[in-house]
């Protein structure tokens, strides 16, 4: 891995958390006005229409071998980005942020529990500490316990269960049509979801929504662009530079002041997150130097 190009990964992650942290503060500045299942359909539209130029150029749909798992995955995509909507809509964004972090840990739960993978003492450890950086945020029982942090951490779950159906379909699919029918399914589905509570945007936030839209797209690409040029066990933490962006944004846009627990909790999420790495390549070590 050349220095060039870890530095420019480091600034396409560094960019993208920029784009994330917009991503939220156009939810909030929507909320009330536009439902979140609407937001969810129009940022499937807008970002479909955004990659459909390279779908057509590069991408061949049917040689696809999946049908109703592209269909599954679409759906606990929108609803994974529902909830995180409505948790940016209602809840602290830097609180629901940093929950969002948590999806490595039930990334690991889940391949426990479906996949059968070894329970390792380090990885238990992670999971712990984990749970215990949520407590430290959400406060549960306590006086300024907010129930609607608890979409954030549907969404982190969702995502958690998306990734483990990818692992499967990464075995026999290519990156392209994973990508692209993800984006072919959630447009119809979100347009299902939506028509109950469809109110038509007006010309100002379509044009917001257009906006998220296409920032969704380019965030995609810049990450995908990012770990192609470097070890994913180097780019994973700078995701964390979320928090610090949004908690700036957020202050900026509506006067949020990210609380002590927030950071704290943040922290010590993102300590179980690296715990997970670290176990994770230890384990791969150790695997190759068995085989060799």
């Amino acid at each position: 891995m050349s220095a060039d190009k870890k530095g420019l990964a480091v600034l396409l992650m560094a960019v993208a958390t920029v784009l994330a942290g917009l991503d939220a503060v156009i939810v909030r500045s929507l909320a009330g006005q536009v439902h979140p299942l609407m937001i969810g359909f129009f940022r499937a539209v807008f970002g479909l229409i955004a990659v459909l130029p390279w779908m057509v150029l590069r991408v061949d749909l049917r040689a696809s071998p999946y049908r109703g798992m592209h269909v599954l995955r679409a759906g606990l995509k929108l609803a994974s980005l529902v909830a995180l909507f409505v948790a940016y809509a209602h809840a602290p964004l830097a609180d629901a942020t940093a929950l969002n972090f948590t999806m490595p840990i039930f990334l690991t739960l889940g391949a426990w529990i479906f996949l059968r993978e070894p329970v390792l003492a380090g990885r238990v450890l992670a999971v712990l500490v984990g749970f215990a950086g949520i407590a430290i945020i959400i406060r549960p029982g306590a006086s300024g316990f907010d129930p609607w942090l608890l979409f954030a951490l549907a969404g982190a779950v969702l995502t958690a269960a998306i990734q483990l159906i990818l692992r499967r379909m990464a075995q026999r699919d290519t990156t392209d049509r994973l990508v692209a029918w993800n984006l072919l399914s959630m447009v119809p589905l979100g347009l299902l979801a939506a028509l109950p509570v469809w109110v038509t945007p007006t010309p100002d936030q379509i044009a917001l929504l257009a906006l998220q839209g296409v920032l969704g797209a380019v965030n995609m690409t810049l990450i995908t662009r990012a770990f192609a040029m470097a070890d994913a066990s180097f780019l994973a933490p700078l995701d964390f530079l979320r928090l610090p962006v949004v908690a700036i944004l957020a202050y900026l846009f509506f006067g949020e002041i990210a609380l002590a627990s927030t950071w704290i909790g943040g922290a010590v999420i993102f300590a179980s997150v690296l715990l997970v790495a670290g176990n994770g390549r230890w384990r791969q070590s150790r695997s190759r130097g068995h085989d060799d």
